[in-house]
């Protein structure tokens, strides 16, 4: 059985903002450097074969602290990279209201569009699910885009919770189906 252990990077300024992110290369800040040193601690003791992570620095750097504790070499996978953003790259809600109007998300801002950031997560797991057949595999990325894969995967667990900055979801392959052993825990960061 192939298991996948999903996990969204380390907090960065532009999460504390509200700004949209997408493919723009955003650092992890302090707070995010600490999350991402507990999520790495937590990890300690796990059993893990692989990580691959988005070459985006905030999900980059929070893979390499979890890598070098373990000491695995962490691979980076371009499919990763979170949803493109557009033209709101960069921008909070108020910003797109007072450019574009309050429809701003009915306009063509050059925004990936969902289907193809699902298809996207979902082939690179299947990718890696065949390349690393009975292993354990961690993935360092981002929340729309883990967050819309897993939405597809298992429909049948309660996925509306957005994913926290460093939250740990684990799921497996048996054969067709996908099972959730753990969705969006943050366990590590309690009382931290």
């Amino acid at each position: 059985m192939t298991v996948f252990g999903l996990i969204r990077h380390g907090v960065t300024d532009w999460n504390y903002e509200f700004r949209a992110q997408g493919h723009t290369d955003i650092p992890l800040n302090d707070e995010g450097r600490r999350q991402a040193e507990l999520l790495a601690r937590r990890m300690e003791n796990e059993e893990w074969d692989v990580i691959y992570s988005s070459d985006l620095s905030r999900a980059l750097e929070t893979a390499e602290m979890v890598g070098k504790l373990k000491n695995i070499e962490v691979r980076t996978d371009l499919r990763l990279r979170e949803m493109n953003g557009g033209l709101i790259e960069g921008t909070t809600e108020q910003e797109r209201v007072n450019r574009w109007g309050y429809s701003w998300s009915k306009l063509d801002l050059g925004i990936e569009p969902q289907a193809d950031v699902i298809a996207r997560g979902v082939d690179c797991l299947a990718d890696l699910a065949e390349r690393h057949r009975n292993q354990k595999i961690l993935i360092v990325s981002h929340g729309a885009i883990l967050g819309l894969t897993l939405k597809k995967l298992i429909r049948h667990v309660d996925t509306a919770e957005n994913l926290h900055n460093t939250s740990v979801s684990i799921i497996n392959k048996e054969q067709v189906r996908w099972n959730c052993e753990r969705y969006n825990c943050i366990s590590h960061l309690d009382g931290a």
